[in-house]
């Protein structure tokens, strides 16, 4: 059954995304600085660099999965993007609401913080490619170039970043 296989690539999709989340925030440091490994790790700690955890893993995953998928007749592409999009949003939302409700940041909550976004996105990707919508090749083209904008932003942010608080360590 397709809906079975697509639901299997999510979830193992959520842990891939965990995992290498997680490893990638210490990447940049245990690569001596590396400027290449900068452009896919977090080089500090700001909202924008931990958002960085979920965006890189999430689209390696969105290509593998789109391969694996590829003939089960499955908006792979859209409902990627839309996940990534909700998942990405979710991180600075949760974050700066419980900092701002308990008035300083904890990393257990933070790691939570990650955990949540991550399983949002991944919910709401199962979820369109349940219904199997958004469907169709030009849903797939904007799928496919909206998570090539976000990897592009993420590697071009990475080194000009705007002045912005989103970006300036916690």
């Amino acid at each position: 059954m397709v809906q079975r296989k697509e639901t299997k690539w999510e979830i193992i999709g959520w842990i891939f995304t965990v995992a290498v989340g997680t490893l990638l925030h210490f990447t940049y440091e245990w690569s001596g600085k590396n400027t290449v490994v900068a452009a896919f790790s977090a080089v500090n700690e700001s909202t924008w660099e931990h958002m960085k955890l979920l965006a890189v893993p999430w689209i390696l995953w969105s290509i593998a999965e789109a391969v694996a998928l590829r003939n089960a007749d499955a908006p792979t592409l859209a409902a990627r993007a839309v996940g990534a999009l909700v998942g990405l949003a979710a991180i600075p939302v949760l974050y700066y609401t419980y900092t701002g409700v308990v008035g300083d940041h904890f990393l257990w909550a933070d790691i939570a913080v990650f955990l949540l976004a991550a399983a949002a996105g991944t919910l709401v990707s199962r979820r369109l490619l349940w219904v199997g919508k958004p469907d169709g090749l030009l849903w797939q083209i904007v799928g496919t170039l909206v998570l090539l904008g976000i990897g592009t932003l993420f590697v071009w942010w990475t080194y000009h970043p705007p002045m912005m608080p989103l970006f300036r360590k916690i």
